[in-house]
């Protein structure tokens, strides 16, 4: 049965009318606390991460743990001993463990590092228990519905989801964020930025080793090759979308004065997974006969309501060095960080000439790296890792909204379900759901306004 694409998008898109808002200002009638009690759902390597940054922290009370891989909870353990901070309750032993640790009393927030299939039920799950504060990794569901079902939740309960995307406070990043908010590039025009990155050795390894040393995936497989492989057998569109749309979306007000109208993607044939296989297992390897939906490249182009466009790319599948390709383009200049330079119309050193990005970024770098550049030493991702964490429990002591809420993870989130149904569709242009209702319009800019988180 054949569907019209007025009426698949009417059907996909949904519609949040008639959904309560949710509070901006004085959520809770609480005093600032001193101390926040929080549980960590997953301490894999990703959330070992978190789970450093926790320790660190003296307005920190880590109450509980929970996972399903015994090797990674004896990681864990052992970052908690070495820390001499008290051992957390522990939760393990089935794939439902952490409905315990919801359990608990007096939870504050929530942590989730968990495969991104577990995300949307977590969620929900700790709104439901009464927890005001969700922080969770990038993606925030599988399927449109997912991501409304999310926003919904979090509006019933008046509560926070913050997607800890922390690419969002990376430093060149954010200079030129304060670049962008300061004129330079004058009025913005067009954006890009994606997620280039060679994960073959991430979806495949050898079952004992985190990265690469053979080319099993699912249950052969040990880490994310266990869980993140099989989104590249079954779907095809962009898996992960939020590394590049997270500075766009901050840099164009994205939620706050302007939102996505529309969105169409491509991609290419699928050939490297495959590739990749045969060469280091051989073309008699079982896994050589799987047919990987997967496109190799990505490209998904998006437009916006106050007439900027951006193009994402996804490119996990073939030989490159890691970039996110970002371009911020406006009426008076540019930044490129695959060639790391910038030029401004009338104040770069030559015309038509890159200036060197290093000279600009050091001149306008943000006031927040200014601050906490010591406290960033050792955190994950060049201590851009420091400051997602630090966003979100400096929100919960004071009681207010985290700088990225519910909407920008839904926002940001859905262009992965998005994308999959304008490829499945021939192409089509999808029109892009409006998960605040209407409020984009009223809201205001809050991300990294100073130097506090």
């Amino acid at each position: 049965m054949s569907i019209s694409r007025r009426d698949f998008v009417r059907n996909t898109s949904l519609t949040a009318a008639g959904i309560p808002f949710i509070s901006k200002q004085n959520l809770f009638m609480n005093p600032l606390a001193d101390k926040v009690r929080i549980g960590l759902i997953g301490t894999g390597l990703r959330g070992q991460n978190h789970l450093d940054l926790l320790l660190k922290r003296a307005d920190v009370e880590l109450v509980a743990i929970c996972d399903v891989e015994e090797k990674m909870l004896q990681t864990a353990t052992k970052q908690i001993q070495d820390s001499g901070k008290p051992m957390p309750k522990i939760f393990t032993g089935d794939a439902n463990a952490w409905k315990k640790l919801l359990e608990i009393k007096n939870l504050d927030a929530v942590m989730i590092a968990t495969p991104w299939e577990w995300h949307k039920p977590m969620i929900i799950g700790a709104l439901q228990a009464g927890i005001k504060y969700v922080g969770t990794e990038v993606i925030l569901g599988i399927t449109l519905q997912d991501h409304w079902d999310v926003v919904h939740a979090a509006e019933q309960y008046n509560a926070q989801v913050m997607m800890l995307e922390n690419v969002c406070y990376r430093r060149d990043v954010m200079a030129v964020l304060n670049m962008v908010r300061q004129g330079l590039f004058g009025e913005l025009i067009h954006l890009q930025g994606g997620y280039q990155h060679d994960l073959r050795e991430v979806k495949f390894n050898d079952g004992v080793h985190p990265y690469g040393h053979g080319v099993e995936f699912g249950e052969k497989g040990f880490s994310e090759a266990k869980w993140r492989t099989n989104h590249s057998v079954y779907r095809n569109g962009d898996l992960y979308p939020t590394h590049g749309i997270g500075p766009i979306a901050n840099y164009i007000n994205i939620n706050r004065g302007n939102r996505f109208l529309s969105l169409c993607s491509f991609a290419t044939k699928s050939r490297g997974l495959h590739n990749h296989i045969v060469k280091n297992g051989g073309e008699n390897h079982a896994n050589a006969k799987v047919n990987f939906k997967l496109g190799d490249i990505v490209t998904t182009q998006i437009n916006c309501v106050n007439g900027e466009t951006i193009l994402l790319q996804h490119d996990t599948n073939l030989p490159r060095p890691y970039s996110l390709g970002f371009r911020v383009q406006g009426t008076e200049g540019l930044w490129m960080d695959v060639n790391k330079s910038i030029y401004i119309q009338d104040k770069s050193a030559k015309n038509d000439v890159w200036d060197e990005a290093k000279l600009w970024l050091e001149k306008y770098d943000h006031s927040l790296w200014a601050r906490w550049s010591k406290e960033t030493a050792g955190a994950g991702h060049g201590g851009m890792d420091f400051f997602v964490v630090h966003a979100f429990i400096e929100s919960i002591k004071r009681k207010t909204a985290t700088p990225l809420d519910v909407y920008d993870a839904a926002t940001w989130s859905a262009i992965t379900p998005l994308s999959e149904q304008s490829i499945e569709l021939g192409h089509q242009t999808i029109e892009f759901p409006d998960f605040t209702g209407g409020q984009w319009m009223y809201r205001k800019p809050v991300f990294a306004l100073n130097d506090e988180y």
